[in-house]
């Protein structure tokens, strides 16, 4: 997917503050370099502001992740840039000489600098989305940690996925949680369709409102993206819960049976994958979700349950 007028230098996508104090909305996109149709929604709605000359409280602020991997089409080039974020791999990193760094340890620093200098500028309570997108086909959805997040979580109309975030170690959203941001991860879809721009700009609208950036109903596009968002939902839950991680690692092996949805019910007993050790079946009837299905990645699947 071509991410148009993005290059290789270019971390701040965009950005829009209004004259009157606000909250602050902070967009991060393709932490994976092989996702960028968060970048392309990002500037599609970014255009729209600008069109339609809407008046915003605050700031919005849209920053690229993982821009040299980007360039590449690559998730990374050395590790997991959504891996990174715990509080001791954060201070290693700051301690450390940046001549030192390696391909993550740079976009780390950038990034990192970028979203403290939006949170210090910030005139109100911060907001965050960090956009996703998938290898397997299916639905978009959000993520988000716990009770704090979930009024946020609850104002968009998508099937929502309690504790993966938890389930991970270094993911962003949780870190800039840990900096007083609500933060939100959201899945938009498959990384290569059409559709999962769609998604996520939908998404991004409907986040103007429901941080208070803008008033209620001056998007003309907010019940159009609210319905979009619920109609793709088909069957989904709107409410779910992580309940296991099926980690990997590049020596086992892992083949994920073909033909899963990026959320897709299964029924105990149902073969999974398989890898060196042999078949991997459901433990029970509940929920495979982000099953992999690219080459780089230590998350085979996870499993959850309807909450």
């Amino acid at each position: 997917m071509t991410v148009a007028g993005v290059s290789g230098a270019q971390r701040e996508i965009g950005r829009v503050r209004g004259r009157r104090a606000g909250p602050t909305l902070i967009i991060t996109a393709a932490v994976h370099g092989n996702e960028p149709a968060g970048v392309i929604a990002a500037q599609r709605v970014l255009a729209t502001l600008t069109r339609d000359r809407v008046p915003v409280r605050g700031e919005l602020v849209v920053l690229a992740g993982n821009v040299a991997a980007m360039a590449l089409d690559r998730r990374y080039q050395v590790k997991d840039l959504n891996r990174v974020w715990t509080d001791a791999l954060v201070a290693a990193m700051r301690r450390r000489d940046p001549a030192l760094d390696d391909a993550e340890d740079h976009e780390q620093r950038e990034l990192l600098a970028a979203i403290e200098a939006a949170i210090a500028r910030a005139r109100g309570p911060v907001y965050f989305v960090d956009f996703h997108t998938t290898s397997a086909a299916g639905y978009p959805f959000g993520i988000y940690d716990g009770d704090a997040q979930e009024a946020f979580a609850r104002c968009f109309p998508l099937p929502m996925i309690r504790g993966l975030s938890t389930a991970l170690a270094g993911v962003l959203s949780s870190y800039v949680c840990s900096l007083g941001a609500t933060a939100i991860a959201v899945e938009g879809g498959q990384h290569d369709e059409a559709a999962t721009v769609d998604h996520l700009a939908a998404t991004l609208t409907i986040a103007l409102e429901a941080a208070g950036l803008v008033a209620e109903k001056s998007l003309a596009d907010h019940a159009r993206s609210w319905a979009h968002l619920d109609a793709v939902r088909g069957d989904i839950p709107r409410a779910m819960k992580v309940v296991a991680r099926y980690a990997i690692t590049r020596n086992d092996q892992f083949v994920m049976a073909p033909g899963f949805a990026n959320i897709a019910r299964v029924t105990k007993g149902q073969l999974l994958a398989t890898d060196m050790r042999g078949e991997i079946r459901a433990p029970a009837d509940g929920l495979v979700i982000l099953p992999l299905y690219q080459g780089q990645g230590d998350d085979g699947f996870f499993f959850g349950r309807e909450a």
